[in-house]
């Protein structure tokens, strides 16, 4: 069978992490391994780690998102390759429901699942409840709820080990984050690989935790900025993909 290698970013986010890691263990049934990159926590996230024996790449330094991811992903031995914020919850099904998807077709390169809190296609439009009731409502298997996006957020990011071997790693001109997962999209369509949303996978995201972090300027500004990049990158604005 497949295993899928979930790679976890971490700096500081004890509270969220070890929620998100139990509930890994109880709801993920396909073959795993979990790889948190921490980037240099002092809240006892390492220990942590420590504690439930996993996978552990502790950095120094915050060294940012894209290049916790990388570290995560030159580590990692699975088939198929997740990042995942630390800030969500996954629910019964999911990873089962994402991989059925993303292996339905050679093209098919990323998938993500639908969320309560996203920007664009995978943002649900009914208020969440809880996570009883929206695994009821989403997470049983069936296809009909997957359709085709330019664009998957990287909360919950799943993609074939194949198209890293093509696309290669996260572009790190984009630390501390933002737009990240954006341009890596882009590079898969270029290569030719189609992306998905799994409707039948809802996961729960907290998010908003860079904006209690940095601020709502110090966001905008490095939103910009990273715009601005992409901008010269491709020459195409990422919000065109919305």
């Amino acid at each position: 069978m497949r295993l899928t290698s979930i790679i976890i970013p971490n700096y500081n986010g004890i509270k969220y992490l070890k929620p998100c890691v139990e509930s890994i263990l109880i709801h993920t049934s396909s073959p795993y391994e979990i790889i948190v990159v921490d980037n240099g926590s002092d809240d006892g996230s390492i220990e942590y780690c420590e504690q439930q024996k996993l996978k552990l790449i502790s950095l120094p330094t915050n060294c940012g998102f894209p290049a916790a991811c990388n570290y995560g992903l030159k580590m990692a031995v699975g088939d198929s390759l997740l990042l995942l914020n630390n800030d969500t919850l996954l629910t019964r099904n999911w990873l089962d429901n994402m991989l059925r998807c993303l292996y339905s077709s050679a093209d098919i390169g990323i998938v993500g699942p639908v969320t309560n809190y996203a920007t664009g296609k995978q943002k649900i439009k009914e208020p969440f409840t809880s996570l009883n009731e929206m695994a009821a409502r989403y997470n049983d298997p069936d296809a009909s709820k997957w359709h085709q996006v330019d664009r998957i957020v990287g909360l919950c990011f799943l993609f074939k080990r194949e198209l890293m071997d093509r696309v290669g790693l996260m572009d790190e001109r984009f630390s501390p984050g933002y737009v990240e997962d954006d341009d890596y999209c882009y590079r898969a369509r270029l290569e030719g690989f189609r992306l998905m949303v799994a409707g039948d996978a809802f996961i729960y995201h907290k998010g908003g935790g860079s904006f209690r972090k940095k601020g709502r300027k110090a966001v905008r500004q490095l939103l910009h900025r990273n715009y601005a990049q992409f901008i010269a990158k491709w020459g195409v604005h990422p919000r065109t993909f919305i």
